[in-house]
């Protein structure tokens, strides 16, 4: 073929010029640019704009039919020339969608509209090639083939009308990738995947649901992630009205403001709903940050419904249905005693301690009233006595380059000021009312005499605080004892502190 030619004459031919310019594209855009998706797209287009002006060059016009040329061979290069060069361009568009094609400044779930797009740019490819290349009438061709399109279409009626609800579902974009729906015929789970078929999720049981697209396309659904992560949650609480309504909406207030998992804003609110002679009906609305929040956001509002009502002498009203009287009040033996044995009771520190030693704290103890917004210890501040909430919300804000953070909020039955009264340390946060608290204090001079009659307490109340710290069940606590959470540790801070002989 090349007989008689010279190294000049065989370079300047135009099948080995275009021969070797479709291997270095191939070469470079699929080899060496492998992994740099923008950075191939330029360079498929520089080497479609290359081959472009070299078949141009030699009189070569890949988009125009040509008369057949005399030699075989001539008639070869011609057709494989022109197919190279719609293969580039192909690729050089295709490259641009995957890479270029946004709807709303996000890629789509699945690419199902990139995927729609590529699809047209193949087939109109194909056609182009049949057309330009091969010299066939492409209308007669689509006209030929519309009896067999009508059958193809019957016989994928379910699976096209899959494909067109997926596009439809994701131009709508009623929910995205990772959010949480809910269908009418209540169906739920979290969206894990869509495709050209159908839509994924992954409900609350860990279970794939494969749901296609042409049901969701006809069922209602709730998108429960928009328009933000944020879900709004709403509680019917029954109290017993054994006093005026507005004091128990304000106990329900003050159990949405001791709660850590309550969004602030916007602000959760209490509503009554009804009051007749068995009951006051509450309505709590509050939202957490995520859907996923939402189960322990009511197991913690009910722990507070439970220890607000109990702080307040307040009872929750029997069901509707139920017999008898529409409350009862409490009869376990911590009914009957008093408010600081009854604390004391509550709280983990001084479970060991005995009956005896627990009645001569409780006849110590004192009680003091905070409005809202009064601060009842400073930051850096050694707390000289335990203080127990018995009623009210308290916050725990910290200073941070200037800045004031919340790290925690207290409840009736939650205590603070352990690190100063047992270990000397201040505190590493301020404590604020936001409601009007009322605490229960023990001195250290109350504990002291225990001590000192029986030593034990000491690695007592170390093993309780170091556990404390260790699950992390105080924030306070773990931020101050400053990496010394060993037991004997404690122990020896402790006796130190009250003149406890080792």
């Amino acid at each position: 073929m090349f007989q008689g030619l010279g190294w000049s004459q065989v370079i300047l031919d135009p099948t080995v010029q275009a021969g070797s310019l479709a291997v270095v594209s191939v070469f470079v855009t699929r080899i060496a640019l492998r992994g740099l998706p923008r950075l191939k797209v330029v360079g498929q287009v520089l080497f479609f704009i290359a081959l472009t002006v070299l078949l141009l060059y030699h009189g070569i016009v890949p988009y125009q039919s040509e008369p057949l040329a005399t030699q075989v061979f001539e008639r070869i290069f011609v057709a494989l020339a022109k197919v190279i060069w719609w293969m580039n361009a192909t690729w050089a568009l295709v490259g641009f969608v995957r890479v270029f094609l946004k709807i709303e400044g996000q890629p789509r779930e699945g690419r199902l509209v990139q995927d729609l797009v590529v699809g047209l740019i193949y087939l109109g490819a194909v056609l182009s090639v049949i057309a330009y290349v091969f010299g066939v009438p492409v209308g007669t061709l689509i006209a030929t083939s519309g009896v067999f399109a009508i059958i193809l279409g019957l016989a994928m009626q379910s699976t096209l009308s899959d494909v067109f609800s997926g596009i439809a579902l994701n131009l709508g974009r009623p929910y995205s990738i990772g959010d949480w729906i809910v269908l009418n015929d209540q169906t739920e789970g979290k969206v894990v995947e869509t495709n050209w078929r159908s839509t994924h999720l992954l409900n609350a049981t860990n279970d794939l649901v494969v749901l296609p697209n042409s049901f969701l396309a006809k069922v209602g659904l709730t998108n429960l992630s928009s328009p933000d992560r944020s879900h709004g949650v709403t509680l019917l609480v029954r109290v017993a009205p054994t006093t005026m309504p507005s004091s128990i909406a304000n106990v329900m207030r003050a159990v949405l403001l001791s709660s850590t998992c309550v969004l602030r804003e916007p602000q959760p609110y209490v509503q009554i709903k009804g009051l007749d002679a068995d009951a006051l009906v509450l309505e709590l609305v509050f939202r957490v940050a995520d859907i996923a929040a939402v189960s322990p956001a009511r197991n913690e509002i009910f722990d507070l419904i439970y220890r607000h009502l109990r702080a307040a002498g307040l009872f929750m009203a029997r069901p509707l249905d139920a017999q008898g009287p529409s409350y009862v009040r409490p009869t376990e033996p911590g009914a009957k005693r008093k408010t600081s044995l009854t604390l004391l009771d509550a709280i983990s520190l001084f479970s060991s301690l005995t009956e005896e030693e627990k009645q001569a704290l409780a006849a110590s103890m004192k009680r003091r009233t905070y409005k809202k917004d009064e601060i009842i210890i400073e930051e850096g501040d050694a707390a000289s006595s335990l203080t127990i909430v018995h009623s009210g919300a308290v916050v725990a804000t910290r200073r941070d380059e200037g800045r004031e953070n919340e790290v925690g909020r207290l409840a009736p039955g939650d205590y603070f000021g352990e690190t100063g009264f047992l270990l000397g340390v201040g505190e590493v946060a301020s404590l604020r009312a936001l409601t009007a608290v009322v605490v229960y204090e023990i001195d250290q001079s109350s504990l002291a005499p225990l001590l000192h009659e029986r030593a034990a307490i000491a690695e007592e109340l170390a093993t309780t605080l170091s556990k404390r710290v260790e699950y992390g069940q105080s924030l306070l606590s773990k931020a101050s004892t400053r990496g010394e959470r060993s037991v004997p540790s404690l122990v020896r801070r402790i006796r130190s502190l009250f003149g406890v002989p080792n």
